[in-house]
């Protein structure tokens, strides 16, 4: 799953860029292959949007619970430099106290005419300076670290506030944009139902592709998931065992060719939906099931991690997922587990 770090400084910028995403405009309803190809491509903006939209809400809140645990530790220092500060007050008090137990009290040239060794009364006068002078500044010093202190606190605690308020703006542009997602998700959808219905697929959508890592031969059939129904397990909703991994993914989730090879198989309708099947080198071909969209022609060659089609939860579906069969051959019936053939070529899933 892709992620991100940003500075601080970068959120206020970052806010304004969601904002526009956020208020582009939702494409129309409408017939005709123009709108599919117009869905398609705003589900997928949409999709990279909210990545974008997900990962700076999370640096946010990151950023926000950081500066409060700064704005905590200064006012735990400030409490305990006060404490200090309360200590060396007493500590005045008792050698004021002190001091004039001892004569301190009395005028200086009283002490003069009363001491009975001259050299004494010195060496006590300075003595007792000496003190009053380091209790002096120890209690400046004291009150400047307070005064430091609590700049600092409140520094981090504006901070800390600023930060806050900017999670909260960064958290409705999030929802703002989920929520038009989710609504061109379900009209992407629904145009794929009608394709399935009618047994006849509107033909490619072409989407902007990410850019492909050279140096990885094979990649999962999607960047991120949870693994729903496995090979083999049983159910109501197949007639004897599921044949491929099931991925749990929303609608409109981008489809990726797991390694390179060519399409033989585009297909909309029956209980597999709208499907694709891909041969590839080595005489294994993979199946990718129950799509909303497709990004290829039959007959077109693509490569490892290129966008093919788009999730949903046409055919034969209980929910949006994406079924991923691995075959010997190009027909159903020839599957084989899909996990462990993808770990022989690389991929843990």
């Amino acid at each position: 799953m892709r992620s991100s770090r940003r500075h601080p400084l970068f959120v206020p910028a970052l806010l304004c860029a969601l904002a526009v995403l956020a208020a582009r405009p939702a494409v129309a309803e409408g017939d005709g292959d123009g709108a599919d190809l117009d869905i398609s491509a705003q589900v997928a903006r949409l999709y990279e949007d909210a990545s974008v939209a997900t990962g700076q809400y999370e640096t946010g809140r990151q950023d926000a619970e950081a500066q409060r645990g700064r704005a905590e530790r200064a006012e735990r220092l400030l409490v305990r430099e006060r404490q200090e500060i309360a200590v060396l007050h007493e500590d005045l008090g008792r050698i004021a106290s002190a001091q004039y137990r001892q004569g301190g009290g009395l005028p200086y040239t009283a002490q003069i005419l009363f001491a009975k060794d001259p050299d004494d009364l010195m060496r006590g006068q300075r003595a007792v300076r000496r003190a009053d002078l380091a209790v002096v500044k120890a209690v400046a010093k004291s009150r400047r670290a307070e005064g430091r202190l609590a700049a600092d606190e409140a520094k981090a605690r504006s901070e800390w506030q600023a930060l806050e308020k900017r999670k909260g703006e960064l958290a409705e542009i999030k929802r703002t944009i989920e929520a038009k997602l989710d609504e061109a998700r379900w009209a992407l959808q629904s145009r794929a139902d009608v394709s399935v219905a009618a047994g006849s697929c509107r033909g490619a959508v072409r989407l902007d592709q990410p850019p492909v890592d050279s140096t990885r031969a094979w990649v999962a059939p999607v960047e991120t998931y949870e693994l729903s129904a496995g090979f083999g397990s049983g159910g109501e909703h197949w007639a004897r065992r599921h044949t491929g991994q099931d991925f749990a993914v929303p609608i409109g989730t981008p489809v990726r060719a797991v390694g390179e090879g060519r399409v033989v198989k585009v297909s909309c309708g029956g209980a597999f939906g709208i499907e694709i099947v891909v041969e590839h080198p080595g005489g294994y071909y993979t199946q990718y099931a129950h799509l909303a969209a497709v990004a290829v022609d039959q007959g077109q060659r693509v490569s490892t991690g290129e966008w093919i089609g788009q999730s949903g939860t046409s055919g034969n579906s209980t929910g949006p997922h994406l079924h991923f069969e691995v075959r010997v051959t190009p027909e159903t019936g020839s599957a084989i587990d899909p996990v462990p053939w993808l770990a022989e070529h690389g991929v843990i899933v």
